[in-house]
Order: structure tokens, then C-alpha cells, then sequence
């Protein structure tokens, strides 16, 4: 392994470490994320607990570091499959972050902030179909499951040399998504509300 890759891969998985609904909360003096809520430190709990402010700049930190990942990698030269795997160690880090006890969330903002620069329609592609499951539905997780999960299907027809390093990253998504899978399939999967 080339001494550059193995550098960008733990200054992605170092980046992802940084979870900002951890961070966020502390500064707002909420409870931590983990545990309250579906005791995942991701935007859509801080929604829950705080409302949109709080919610939306956790997002932004999270889509923002996926990207830095991703793109970074592009430009400094790395081939699509290990700009793959910086995207994929830059959701571990958010799944299972050195930082905060090895104790993350699901890394679907982080996820969708790595498939970002493949493509501005990608990415349009993505929210849309997220915004249209979470609509009809109420679950965020539903939505994060189909719209990551159709991702390497959108960009076979955007640009199809990233299909690989998109569907490892959305496979690492939908395996950390299985929790709540058995909580739809048993009726406890909480919708997405402010309490």
C-alpha cells in the first residue's frame, strides 16, 4: 500500500471521527445524542431533540466532511476505487469514531456528502428520491435505506467508472441501517418528529 493512500485513509477515517451532533450538543448543552431519541448522534436525532437549526448545521459538518474526503482524494490523484475506500473510512470514522468511544451514528449525511462529487445529479437524484420515501412515509431510516441503496444503479448511467466505489459505500450504509430494519419489521422504529 502507497504511503500517500495510507495517509488519506486515516486522515478520512480521522475526519469522519469528527461527529458534529456530538460536538453541537455539548455547545447547546443537550443531552448526548446517544442517548436520547433513537440514541443515534446524527442530524435527524439532534431534529428530534433541538429542532432545525441545530439539525441543519450538523448536517452541513457531515455532508461537508464526506465531501473533503471524497474530493480530496480526487484531486490529489487517487484512483475511483481508493476514492472509494477513503469514503469508506471516512464513514467508518462517523459510524465508529476515535474521538467519542467508538460510539457513531450512520454515517447517511457523511455517505451522501462521499457520492456528492461524482456528480451534481447524483446528488439531486439522491435527495429526491430520500425526500419522496421520507414524504410518504415518516421514516427516515426507509428513506436513507432506498435512496443510498438505489445510489450505484443512478450512477451507472452518471458516470459509471464510480459505480464500484458507490456501492461500497452504500453497502457499508445499509448493513449499519440492519438495527433499524428489525425495529420496522417489529413495529418500534420511531418516525422522524421533534419530541
Amino acid at each position: 500500500m502507497q504511503l500517500d493512500f495510507l495517509l488519506v485513509l486515516i486522515i478520512s477515517y480521522l475526519l469522519g471521527s469528527i461527529n458534529s451532533a456530538i460536538i453541537f450538543s455539548k455547545l447547546q448543552n443537550l443531552p448526548d445524542p446517544r442517548t436520547v431519541g433513537s440514541n443515534n448522534p446524527g442530524a435527524t436525532n439532534v431534529y428530534r431533540m433541538a429542532g432545525k437549526t441545530v439539525a441543519i448545521a450538523v448536517l452541513f459538518f457531515d455532508v461537508l466532511k464526506g465531501i473533503i474526503a471524497t474530493w480530496g482524494s480526487y484531486y490529489i490523484g487517487l484512483t475511483p476505487t481508493e476514492i472509494g475506500f477513503a469514503g469508506l473510512a471516512c464513514c467508518l470514522g462517523h459510524m465508529f469514531p476515535v474521538f467519542f468511544k467508538f460510539q457513531g451514528g450512520k454515517a447517511v449525511a457523511t455517505g451522501f456528502g462521499c457520492l456528492l462529487p461524482v456528480g451534481i445529479t447524483l446528488g439531486i437524484s439522491l435527495l429526491c428520491i430520500w425526500y419522496l420515501v421520507f414524504r410518504k412515509t415518516g421514516y427516515s431510516s426507509i428513506a436513507a435505506i432506498i435512496s443510498v441503496g438505489i445510489s450505484p444503479l443512478v450512477t451507472l448511467y452518471i458516470a459509471d467508472k464510480y459505480v464500484l466505489p458507490v456501492s461500497m459505500i452504500a453497502c457499508l450504509i445499509v448493513l449499519r441501517h440492519m438495527p433499524n430494519v428489525l425495529r420496522l419489521l417489529d413495529g418500534t422504529e420511531p418516525k422522524t418528529k421533534r419530541n
